[in-house]
């Protein structure tokens, strides 16, 4: 259980220092990246996800970082509830912490740029455009379509009779969260993931960032109730079509 937890929460530092990082890049004044533009964000994510996993994996074997799959999990009998809150708690204090790194690393940066909202959304997703119910009905399909594709991938019929090589699902994972971010990460940022979100989030309130301006905490929820739903919606579509 240890590991487990060391696993989950390293990971997920690694794979939100990667992905708030790669935002940092591109949207922060004076960065090299600067103007890179969606698609070095999207495939960032992805890449993100693929380096968090791989750590996790080799630390504790389970590779979730991500409380909606946790509770996948928990649907499906793998964990206990209170492995699984442990679980998600360890999660989110890695993104925290992996927030906490991104800020170190672009430390002189905060201060020349200027906007509010540009140093807020290299932690944190924001709608396009706020409108509470679209938000979370957009976080809650899209996250459908990606535990979906999670699931699928587990089916003989995808991986085998054997299953994957050894490391190759969690490339298939991060292809996964490339083409979300690919076709839905218009309106809300695709957060997909409470941890994702609330952990850099609270790093971001808690952190002494040069000009920083509200955390936007009318808007935390969603991206946690929005995944969190889809997932439930997913797991029941699953195996309504018999997939696990």
């Amino acid at each position: 259980m240890d590991n487990v937890l060391l696993g989950e929460f390293i990971g997920t530092a690694v794979f939100l220092a990667f992905g708030c990082g790669v935002v940092a890049n591109v949207s922060l004044k004076e960065s090299k990246g600067l103007g890179g533009g969606p698609i070095v964000v999207y495939t960032g994510w992805a890449m993100g996800v693929i380096m968090g996993v791989t750590v996790s994996l080799a630390i504790g074997n389970t590779g979730d970082l991500n409380c909606a799959v946790t509770l996948y999990k928990l649907l499906m009998g793998i964990y206990t509830v209170p492995m699984a809150i442990n679980i998600m708690i360890a999660q989110i204090l890695g993104g925290i912490l992996g927030g906490a790194l991104v800020w170190l690393a672009y430390l002189p940066h905060w201060k020349a740029t200027e906007d509010k909202t540009t140093k807020l959304g290299v932690f944190c997703t924001i709608p396009a455009i706020r409108s509470y119910g679209a938000n979370t009905l957009c976080e809650g399909l899209v996250s459908v379509l990606l535990f979906l594709i999670f699931f699928s991938m587990g089916s003989k019929f995808v991986s085998g009779p054997d299953g994957f090589p050894a490391g190759f699902g969690t490339y298939m994972v991060g292809l996964a969260v490339w083409a979300v971010g690919l076709s839905f990460c218009g309106p809300t940022g695709y957060a997909l993931n409470p941890a994702r979100d609330l952990g850099p989030r609270i790093a971001h309130a808690i952190l002494p960032i040069a000009g920083k301006g509200s955390s936007d905490w009318s808007y935390s929820w969603v991206p946690i109730v929005g995944p969190m739903a889809g997932a439930v919606v997913a797991f029941a579509l699953a195996k309504l079509f018999a997939i696990i």
